[in-house]
């Protein structure tokens, strides 16, 4: 099992192409889920829990759909996990160390005093991610994908997005 979801990772590129300063600044998630080819209610459920967790908010209406609630820079990966994931642990210790048949159902206290020396490492690991997590941001992952696609993907994007039915809809009032 990943400690992160798939729902991030789909929050992640969704939050991506509604960030670009360039770009599209609000979509719904008909459209964002056909884009990626996610159902729609598995995604509007990731969309429900990041609008709870303040990162985007909503308009109501034909041409309504979501936006970011706060600028790409100060929405880190760590708030996209955890507003899609919760704030789950890497790991649960399950104190295998007390039941070892050689203590015949008594372990001596110099086998569980402190933490585990296992679940040590597993929360040093949890730490570090975090941290790396903390330490991007929407800002980050936007411009590092900027460089890596074609200058006319941006462009494909807005396109894609301005010949979307709801869009076509809005623009013809």
């Amino acid at each position: 099992m990943a400690f992160v979801s798939s729902g991030v990772e789909y929050a992640l590129h969704c939050l991506l192409y509604i960030s670009q300063r360039d770009g599209i600044k609000e979509a719904n998630v008909r459209d964002l889920a056909e884009l990626q080819g996610v159902p729609v209610d598995f995604l509007a459920k990731i969309f429900t829990k990041l609008k709870k967790s303040g990162i985007v908010n909503s308009t109501e209406g034909a041409r309504g759909g979501f936006h970011l609630a706060r600028s790409p820079e100060s929405i880190s990966v760590k708030d996209v996990v955890e507003a899609v994931d919760g704030n789950k642990g890497l790991f649960e210790c399950k104190e295998i160390r007390e039941r070892c048949a050689v203590f015949d159902r008594q372990a001596p206290q110099w086998a569980t005093e402190g933490v585990c020396s296992i679940h040590r490492i597993m929360l040093e690991a949890e730490q570090a991610m975090r941290q790396v997590f903390s330490q991007h941001t929407l800002a980050t992952l936007s411009a590092s994908t900027n460089k890596k696609a074609p200058a006319e993907f941006n462009q494909q994007i807005i396109q894609w997005f301005e010949s979307r039915p709801s869009n076509q809809r809005a623009s013809s009032e």
